[in-house]
């Protein structure tokens, strides 16, 4: 069905199609989707404690202000990630700020953490619980005097409420926000809250976003400064705001961060590089072109131990774990494994 209406869907502005697949979602009028329980046993894995039926993930930026993490559930992702939350209601940057590169399968978008703010999103999910892992991704307002204390702030608000806390370090569309890939700004941060962690005897794992457009020559020290301060996780990466030489569509010169099957490569050579210092010590969260078995194996023998998407979602439609989930069985089955985790670093 997503097929035939996928040509009237991208005939919208995508912010708006956006809004009406959020819309439908939390109003229940796309249909949940069962995924072969034969498939579940090569996929389930467990992450920070829990089981989940498989690895596949809703990244941030699907549901900002966490109004449909149950529905996405639904659609069978094995967790959700929602946000990026601020400590302050922001409507983001001026519209358009979403676009639809369809001949390279990718999207760019300047949104600008819009979001609801973390006292209207904290109240709704304290009130609907979740019905599977959630994690919530947190980040400083763009006018903010203070962006350590903007984190502290969603810290204290969102930890006993979730699963996992993501720091956003990375997006391209909150100006400077990058700079915390410096060392020592990085070290503050994640020092700082780890210490808070301690001090208020929480056992909330945090993640660390990474941008895709480091240098690589920075992932060692900033490996080092993860393990220092504790930290449960990353994910890799963000979105790109390079990489467009190769971008066919003519809204690739648009300013804000790519997503999607250019980033796809990139990603999983960013994970690779990772994975090496890191190994099994910590789960790296894979994103950047999932959209199929191949690509979700593509992550894994990079490194990743999850994988996360939204661009795929909105090229491949709501049955997309299920699609995912089908083809990467069949390739596991067709080398012999039993369950997805034997591959992970294996490339």
């Amino acid at each position: 069905m997503f097929e035939k209406l996928r040509s009237l869907i991208f005939k919208l502005d995508p912010e708006t199609a956006h809004n009406l697949a959020i819309k439908a979602l939390k109003f229940n009028k796309i249909p949940n989707f069962s995924v072969d329980k034969n498939h579940q046993r090569y996929l389930e894995t467990k992450l920070y404690g829990k089981k989940i039926s498989n690895p596949i993930g809703v990244a941030a930026g699907f549901d900002k202000n966490a109004e449909v993490y149950n529905s996405l559930f639904n659609l069978n992702f094995g967790f959700v990630e929602v946000g990026t939350v601020t400590p302050l209601k922001q409507y983001g940057n001026p519209k358009p700020r979403v676009f639809r590169l369809e001949e390279d399968e990718a999207l760019i978008n300047r949104l600008g953490f819009n979001n609801s703010g973390a006292d209207t999103i904290s109240k709704y999910i304290s009130a609907n619980k979740p019905n599977g892992l959630l994690g919530v991704n947190i980040g400083p307002n763009k006018d903010t005097k203070d962006r350590l204390n903007d984190y502290f702030l969603c810290f204290k608000k969102f930890h006993n409420i979730c699963d996992y806390l993501t720091i956003n370090i990375s997006s391209p569309n909150t100006e400077n926000l990058r700079d915390f890939h410096d060392s020592e700004k990085l070290d503050n941060l994640l020092g700082e809250l780890n210490q808070e962690r301690i001090k208020i005897k929480s056992s909330i794992p945090l993640l660390v976003k990474i941008s895709p457009d480091i240098n690589h020559d920075q992932i060692a020290n900033i490996c080092k400064i993860i393990f220092k301060n504790k930290i449960n996780g990353i994910i890799l990466s963000n979105t790109t705001d390079k990489n467009r030489a190769e971008l066919k569509n003519l809204s690739k010169h648009q300013k804000g961060g790519l997503s999607g099957k250019p980033l796809e490569v990139h990603s999983n050579i960013l994970i690779n590089k990772f994975y090496k210092i890191i190994k099994n010590k910590i789960p790296i969260i894979g994103v950047g072109g999932v959209d199929s078995g191949k690509s979700a194996y593509e992550k894994f023998i990079s490194g990743a131990s999850f994988v996360q998407l939204y661009t795929g979602m909105v090229y491949r439609g709501p049955n997309v774990v299920s699609k995912i989930s089908k083809e990467l069985t069949e390739i596991l089955k067709s080398k012999g494994i039993k369950n997805y985790q034997e591959i992970i670093g294996t490339k």
